[in-house]
């Protein structure tokens, strides 16, 4: 035998073309300077920096960014008019991540669209879409995973670990999240 051990990682290859990373570094260096030194109450002029690298916001004075918020790749999001994006909020949008009409993601929250094939020692990346409902809160300090979709009208509950889809109109919490009552409409 000879060689080293397997190790987590090896062979790891980046999934990103260099024009990708390119414009990843160059989206660093906005975020970090003109977004984040933005005044507070500027969140039309921070949308308007996502939609010029790619993101997908038909409305940028009827969208919520504070600058406080990271984006890893503004071309992978979508903001629908009257959707809030929080206080030090992380989108880490390997994937697609989507806040429909009304969707409100509150501070710390974590939306996560990405993660690894452990079963391989490699290491690939896996990546699937995050979709918040129309008028979806998500509270603050939520971790939601990779391929989840949170219903229509539905709450997550502070702090809860969402890994799977929740149903629309419900109140849901816990580590894993899961549904827990029925929300009543807003008056």
């Amino acid at each position: 035998m000879s060689g080293e051990p397997p190790y987590l990682g090896q062979n790891c290859v980046t999934p990103f073309s260099r024009r990708e990373i390119m414009l990843r570094t160059l989206w660093d260096v906005v975020q970090a300077t003109l977004f984040r030194w933005s005044p507070r109450h500027c969140h039309c002029f921070r949308a308007r920096l996502l939609r010029l690298f790619g993101a997908n916001i038909p409305a940028p004075s009827q969208v919520v960014v504070f600058p406080t918020a990271r984006i890893f790749f503004p071309w992978k999001l979508h903001l629908a008019p009257r959707s809030m994006i929080g206080r030090e909020v992380i989108v880490y949008n390997l994937a697609p991540v989507m806040l429909a009409y009304g969707a409100n993601v509150s501070q710390r929250v974590h939306l996560c669209a990405g993660s690894h094939d452990f079963l391989q020692w490699s290491m690939p990346l896996v990546t699937a879409p995050i979709v918040i409902g129309t008028n979806a809160w998500v509270a603050a300090e939520v971790f939601i995973g990779p391929g989840v979709t949170i219903g229509e009208l539905a709450v997550i509950g502070a702090r809860s670990v969402v890994v799977r889809d929740q149903p629309g109109r419900m109140i849901c919490a816990g580590h894993p999240c899961r549904p827990l009552k029925p929300r009543p409409d807003p008056q």
